[in-house]
């Protein structure tokens, strides 16, 4: 698959890009990129939710009241959950909520989510480029130039690159990671993927082991 490669001001440099069609043109597996995408939300979750029960209130353990002729229930411990500040019943717990999934499976749900991206003809490809200082603006008119400033966009870069990433941090509609973070979820998430011409190898490396 040829796609054009345009420079960080939109323009095309006229260079193609080669996109390996055994990672962006497959034929899409959907019950796999459900499969990636629910473990990615189970792992968001941190699991730490509690509430104290019976045994672990403060509070002290004698007899609140004789056992018969009150007319009322029996109770023994102000702790109890039928009393105000008692402990709670069947609380939530501390849970493991990570699942485990096949690499292999993964990296079908990676293929296939670019594959879809590729043919809806949302992957532009956009040579190497970087900023002098980490600012916004710069980052912005960037993306502007692309014309996405005003789309959910994931730019996948080659290497780490500090500016370009402190310079987006600020923007919620924008995701920088590098070709080793790229995830089903944010594939699909975005409405435009921007791939540096650097980046390339390396998802096709990782996708194609």
């Amino acid at each position: 698959m040829k796609v054009a490669v345009l420079d960080s001001k939109g323009k095309d440099t006229g260079r193609k890009a080669d996109l390996s069609d055994a990672v962006f043109a497959i034929d899409p597996n959907n019950h796999a990129i459900y499969l990636d995408v629910k473990q990615y939300l189970a792992h968001q979750r941190q699991g730490t939710h509690k509430s104290k029960e019976r045994a672990e209130i403060a509070g002290s353990t004698r007899k609140i009241k004789k056992q018969k002729g009150t007319g009322t229930a029996r109770a023994g411990s102000i702790k109890s959950p039928v009393f105000r500040g008692g402990g709670r019943i069947f609380g939530p717990r501390p849970k493991d909520y990570t699942q485990k999934l096949n690499k292999n499976v993964k990296r079908l749900a990676r293929k296939s989510a670019l594959s879809i991206k590729a043919g809806e003809k949302s992957i532009v490809v956009v040579e190497d480029f970087n900023l002098e200082a980490p600012k916004t603006k710069d980052f912005l008119q960037v993306l502007k130039s692309l014309g996405i400033d005003n789309k959910k966009s994931l730019v996948v870069l080659g290497d780490s690159n500090n500016n370009v990433y402190l310079s987006s941090r600020n923007l919620t509609q924008t995701d920088v990671v590098i070709n080793s973070e790229l995830s089903t979820y944010k594939i699909l998430n975005a409405s435009s993927i921007v791939l540096l011409e650097g980046s390339i190898a390396g998802i096709e490396t990782n996708l194609t082991k």
